[in-house]
């Protein structure tokens, strides 16, 4: 049973990063590289992270520097950055590339802020899909009920726990979006 408790341990911390995924993509009024983890240039045929064909700079509080490995590439990335629905205009300056970061507005604060709090939810509905599914493996394979209780009362405050962590970094990424 403790392998149980383990492995629900394990994909409820999985929950967790894919939520900080998702979270790191919802733009704030900062400039951030992992902004543009999500992009991918075409390199001589092969679909590649922008980061892994150049290096991304924050340079100021709205500002982002790309600067490619191979200047053949300035172009392609920019084709990149167009196509990526971020709502990003790249401004090529000689070997690289400058993003500004324009000052979010009200209405785009609050659907980023509505998207942050679905993201958070799947999150919350993960963990709890987990929960259940350690519990009916408990029931399935208990033999005593007061050990199975006390297995499903651990499941039951690891999943308060991540519940709360889910919360706290809403809470966060609210407070970033607030922020002018």
């Amino acid at each position: 049973m403790n392998g149980d408790l383990q492995g629900a341990k394990r994909r409820m911390e999985g929950a967790l990063d894919s939520l900080r995924q998702a979270f790191a993509k919802i733009r704030t009024g900062r400039a951030n590289p992992a902004l543009l983890d999500s992009v991918e240039v075409d390199y001589y045929g092969t679909p590649t992270p922008i980061s892994h064909a150049a290096t991304i700079v924050v340079e100021g509080a709205r500002s982002l520097v790309i600067t490619p490995w191979d200047a053949g590439m300035l172009q392609a990335i920019e084709k990149a950055l167009l196509a990526s629905n971020l709502g990003l205009t790249p401004n090529v300056q000689g070997e690289a590339i400058r993003i500004n970061l324009p000052q979010l507005t009200e209405e785009t604060r609050s659907e980023y802020v509505r998207q942050a709090k679905d993201e958070a939810e799947k999150a919350r509905i993960a963990v709890r899909n987990i929960r259940r599914d350690v519990n009916n493996s408990i029931k399935q394979g208990s033999g005593e009920q007061d050990a199975s209780r006390r297995m499903q009362n651990q499941v039951q405050k690891l999943t308060d726990e991540y519940i709360e962590n889910i919360d706290k970094m809403l809470k966060g990424k609210e407070e970033d979006l607030s922020e002018f």
